[in-house]
């Protein structure tokens, strides 16, 4: 059975100091806690180390935000896939919107990250999904068709299994607008079929595929019930445990503190 996800994503923001104060509180705020599903925080280069050996891995998992495209080499201020893993991280956000768009990351440059992220051990959270202009002209699904062909249908079956998908509408990121729940399970179920056709039936519905667009404790619950949506990818509302929190609560009706 495919595993339920709520992972945060801390992008730019959070010091050492104040990125390890947030990982020991929601560790402490899970301590005793029975959840559902797996718990993963994406953070800074930075922190990966530290934050790795101060939660509970049982409770907890550590994802980078990004990995270069290279292996090695003469590549000034990369972090390579094989220098995340050495941290302990054991996942990696790969393919974000604004990684798209602010640094043009290419298919084929996302192509050669997945690699070697599965070439370490690394499990990709590998994002896709559509600006407006793309939404509204009405090729969302071709859009999305497009990134998953490009950047991983080379992957062997096998390999394919290891990957998490996280479904982007870029339009709903960081703006307050949310797709509703029935545009969110259209598209996961899109999703799904569309793994379906290339890998097969069983491989479709082991894969987990998060929405990851302005999901909050307030339309978690109503998120997660569509049957496709298997978690979330959480930006601004993983950088407290108070808001963060409730998002797993949604998933694993987990008592919350009072």
């Amino acid at each position: 059975m495919r595993k339920n996800i709520v992972a945060g994503n801390w992008k730019m923001n959070t010091t050492l100091a104040e990125g390890l104060a947030l990982a020991k509180g929601l560790n402490e705020a899970l301590k005793g806690k029975t959840t559902n599903c797996s718990v993963v925080i994406g953070t800074p280069f930075t922190h990966l180390a530290s934050i790795v050996s101060t939660i509970d891995p049982e409770k907890i998992s550590v994802a980078a935000e990004n990995c270069a495209d290279k292996e090695k080499g003469a590549y000034t201020g990369e972090v390579s896939a094989a220098m995340v893993a050495s941290t302990g991280a054991n996942h990696v956000i790969l393919g974000h919107s604004e990684r798209r768009a602010y640094y043009h990351e290419t298919p084929e440059i996302l192509k050669d990250k997945v690699i070697l992220a599965l070439a370490n051990g690394l499990t990709p959270i590998f994002c896709i999904g559509e600006v407006l202009a793309e939404r509204e002209a009405g090729t969302h699904f071709e859009v999305v068709n497009n990134q998953l062909n490009k950047s991983l249908f080379n992957l062997s079956k096998e390999d394919f299994q290891k990957i998490v998908l996280a479904y982007e509408p870029v339009w709903a990121i960081g703006t307050g607008k949310t797709a509703t729940s029935a545009q969110a399970q259209e598209m996961h179920a899109h999703i799904r079929q569309t793994l379906a056709n290339q890998f097969g039936n069983d491989i479709a519905q082991e894969t987990s595929i998060l929405y990851g667009g302005s999901c909050n404790k307030d339309n978690a619950a109503e998120l997660f019930a569509n049957p496709d949506v298997d978690g979330g990818l959480i930006g601004g509302a993983s950088l407290s445990v108070e808001n963060f929190l409730p998002i797993i609560a949604a998933f694993d009706h987990l008592k919350l503190p009072s």
